[in-house]
């Protein structure tokens, strides 16, 4: 990304840039990963006296992709109408990902039946929208009428069959490939991951590595993932160890997953000496380092990686970095008006919308400085009073403040909104009794018995047995 401000003054300084020009600006924006700035210089070639070419429209239909804009996709899919580009090959089969991946699997479909000369990603592309939509039996349907289909249609049927946690079936189909490659492994343990099933996306893996399926850094990413999980730290180190093996130690993908591992894993200094070390850290692995930080309380830390983060060029915090902003400041020796700044820089200064989550972490934090109202207006003022999720974390944060007068308002709210009567029955009966309210307290606990709403009990997770696993890093 440093070279793009660069890019951008040049770009500014051509008096009439040409569609090369301006493709070169959109594809590059794309392949970096910033969609957004990718559409807006798309728009701003069509505003513009060029004209749009294939290249241009299949750039942005990749961003809509990725973002899953739909009607901005529809509006440029009717460009490409209008263009008489729509049954080109190249950019049906753009329209087929982007309709996929939005979720609208019946104007994908509709496309790909429109496109004259069908080729192999025309299939694959079909297949896939097909699978990832849900709709299992119609990806089946356009593999069966396939002709021959390759690796890339089967991984698209694994990974739609995976995301709708049919993991046996997708295990299956992997069982019958050939040659299934690391982006069939690699759907199949993301399925196990998704689904909270580590021990069998560990046992996927490490039948991976002994048939010697290469893997990549996005399958390290997959397993440390579902490792930090179940904070299993010596499964974590073995297969730190396999990706040094693997030539990934340099890669900020792993290089992110192995912070987070780590860090959820209470080992702080380790994920300190990744993060250090990665040539090129991009803002998933600050967001991690910071993430982990706040995790284990170091809210000093928090602060001074967040300022440091400021100062890195072509590189601004996201909605990620101020929620682990917010959560270290809920430790103490953080002033609640530094908290507040945050917060309002957050929204002003950065254009970031705060999110629910944004709203539950404030609350919180408001709870443990004792202003509870001040959080009530806050959730008005965001506007997500119809979420009975915000209301939840201010009738946790009043049990903590004793508020009673409030914990009734937000008990009433969870009940309308969420329906969840038995956590709000434990909260309030809790807090009764705390304020000496007997009978209000024996009401609440007979309307438990009444409804059959139990304390649910505590549970924990030991570290999954690595025996299976002793010979691992020695396959090789």
């Amino acid at each position: 990304m440093h070279s793009f401000s660069a890019a951008h003054k040049l770009f500014v300084e051509i008096p009439k840039p040409n569609v090369v020009t301006w493709n070169t600006m959109i594809s590059g924006y794309v392949h970096a990963g910033q969609f957004r700035y990718a559409l807006s210089f798309f728009t701003g070639l069509e505003r513009s006296h060029v004209c749009a070419d294939a290249f241009s429209i299949t750039s942005a239909l990749s961003a809509c992709s990725q973002l899953s804009l739909f009607k901005l996709g529809s509006s440029i899919h009717c460009k490409t109408v209008k263009l008489g580009m729509a049954n080109g090959t190249v950019v049906a089969n753009c329209l087929i990902d982007m309709y996929g991946k939005c979720g609208s699997v019946e104007h994908g479909v509709r496309v790909f039946y429109e496109i004259i000369d069908k080729d192999v990603i025309s299939w694959n592309s079909v297949i896939a929208a097909s699978a990832n939509s849900g709709h299992i039996g119609l990806a089946y349907k356009f593999l069966h009428l396939m002709p021959n289909p390759d690796t890339v249609s089967y991984n698209g049927l694994i990974n739609g069959i995976s995301q709708a946690g049919k993991m046996e079936d997708a295990v299956q189909i992997l069982s019958s490939l050939p040659s299934p490659n690391s982006s069939s492994w690699n759907s199949v343990i993301t399925g196990f991951v998704n689904r909270n099933r580590a021990r069998e996306a560990l046992d996927m893996f490490c039948k991976m590595h002994s048939r010697n399926v290469e893997m990549d850094e996005f399958t390290f990413s997959i397993i440390l993932d579902g490792i930090a999980g179940l904070s299993a730290l010596t499964w974590g180190l073995l297969i730190h160890c396999c990706a040094i093996k693997c030539g990934l130690f340099a890669s900020v993908v792993v290089g992110s997953a192995l912070i987070d591992m780590y860090s959820k894993c209470g080992q702080v200094k380790n994920a300190e000496s990744i993060f250090h070390a990665l040539p090129n850290k991009n803002l998933v692995s600050w967001n991690a380092m910071i993430s982990g930080y706040a995790r284990n309380g170091d809210s000093a830390q928090v602060i001074h990686l967040f300022e440091l983060l400021k100062m890195v060029r072509d590189m601004k915090p996201d909605g990620i970095t101020f929620l682990n902003l917010i959560s270290a400041c809920s430790h103490n020796r953080i002033p609640f008006e530094v908290a507040i700044s945050y917060f309002e820089s957050m929204i002003d200064a950065y254009k970031i919308a705060p999110s629910i989550e944004h709203c539950c972490s404030m609350i919180r934090l408001m709870g443990q400085k004792g202003e509870l109202w001040r959080a009530e207006r806050m959730i008005y003022e965001l506007g997500f009073e119809s979420y009975g999720v915000v209301w939840r974390a201010l009738l946790g944060a009043c049990g903590t403040q004793a508020d009673l007068q409030v914990a009734e308002i937000a008990a009433a709210k969870v009940i309308e909104l969420e329906k969840d009567e038995g956590y709000v029955y434990v909260v309030m009966s809790n807090m009764y009794a705390s304020f000496g309210r007997w009978e209000d307290a024996n009401v609440t606990r007979g309307l438990m018995s009444t409804k059959r709403v139990r304390k649910e009990a505590g549970s924990s997770w030991i570290e999954i047995d690595v025996a299976s696993f002793s010979d691992f890093l020695n396959e090789r």
